[in-house]
């Protein structure tokens, strides 16, 4: 199924799309050595209670999950990078952490992700990978307009990606949201310009960018079904943002308000 969304509908989705950022944005600043998985999971919890949203994880039982997730954020640390369910875990200094994100609120869903080294002990390494999956949204998003193609995403995504050096694996990448969190079309993280569907005016968008430091080949985890990991265990990075594609270009809907 693509939606394309109305006016009104719009209006809810930059709503929602709000609402995750200033989550998200929350959420970073109360990370440090020592906060719990746990913890993570229920502050998100009590945000998205607080602002009236609904979770677009808790019940979510996909095929490729040992479902339903049963937590209300994904919480991936170093070798993870998707589908990181909370579990009894204190963060240290230098752990590599992603948060990914949706809520639906008035009807309408928006999912972001971001990364980000807790505490101070950076490795240049893993800021460098992080920076490229940033620049890689930001790349997308540059190149999404009506008329654009979703290859043309996917072909921007890829370019960064692979000049930075990074295998890319197309197994996940971005995807149309809307009334539900995941619709048509998917939007790889790799493909030739000119290619795959038309964007339109109203259509909403997750582009997601995803890399592992040294390999493309992901592994399940097998104590929770769900947890997603590079195969060689080396670090990983994701960022993601909700896009609204408008008259003359896009617009980023999970941007913290």
């Amino acid at each position: 199924m693509i939606e394309i969304l109305t006016s009104d509908e719009l209006v809810r989705a930059r709503q929602a799309g709000a609402l995750v950022g200033t989550i998200l944005h929350t959420l970073k600043e109360r990370t440090r050595p020592g906060v719990n998985l746990l913890d993570l999971d229920r502050w998100a919890q009590e945000l998205i209670a607080d602002a009236g949203g609904q979770s677009c994880y808790v019940d979510y039982a996909p095929s490729f999950g040992r479902g339903p997730f049963g937590h209300y954020i994904c919480t991936a640390v170093n070798d993870a990078v998707l589908h990181g369910m909370p579990h009894d875990f204190a963060l240290a200094d230098g752990d590599l952490l992603t948060l990914d994100l949706a809520v639906s609120l008035h009807g309408i869903a928006a999912d972001a992700a971001i990364s980000f080294v807790v505490g101070e002990a950076a490795s240049a390494a893993d800021l460098a990978m992080i920076d490229a999956t940033e620049r890689a949204l930001a790349a997308a998003i540059a190149v999404a307009r009506p008329g654009a193609r979703t290859g043309d995403l996917s072909h921007a995504i890829g370019s960064v990606l692979r000049d930075a050096g990074y295998p890319i694996n197309l197994e996940f990448g971005g995807h149309g949201i809307g009334s539900t969190m995941h619709q048509d079309p998917h939007i790889s993280n790799d493909g030739r310009p000119g290619r795959g569907y038309q964007l339109r005016p109203g259509l909403l968008l997750a582009l997601e960018p995803w890399v592992m430091a040294d390999t493309d080949d992901l592994l399940t985890d097998p104590d929770d079904g769900w947890t997603l990991r590079s195969a060689t265990g080396c670090r990983t990075a994701h960022s993601e943002h909700t896009i609204a594609i408008t008259e003359t270009g896009a617009e980023i809907l999970t941007l913290a308000r």
